[in-house]
């Protein structure tokens, strides 16, 4: 997944989009965008959790562009 994002990876908080839009840790977000859990299994978002991430990512693209909408 880190891959397939890599370029906007330096430029969003990972860390918001964990905490804004999933019912799970950090660590465990972290260890599905990195595809390795903490014990060097792999693992990955359920199809489900990467439409909640498609929808996360449109989300926070429609605040930024309102914001910037806002710059006068």
């Amino acid at each position: 997944m880190r891959e397939q994002l890599r370029d906007i990876a330096l430029h969003i908080s990972w860390r918001h989009i964990a905490q804004d839009y999933f019912p799970k840790s950090v660590p465990w977000f972290y260890q599905r965008m990195n595809g390795v859990d903490g014990r060097g299994n792999h693992c990955e978002f359920t199809t489900e959790e990467k439409a909640q991430l498609r929808g996360a990512l449109c989300d926070f693209a429609d605040r930024v562009r309102r914001a910037s909408e806002n710059i006068i």
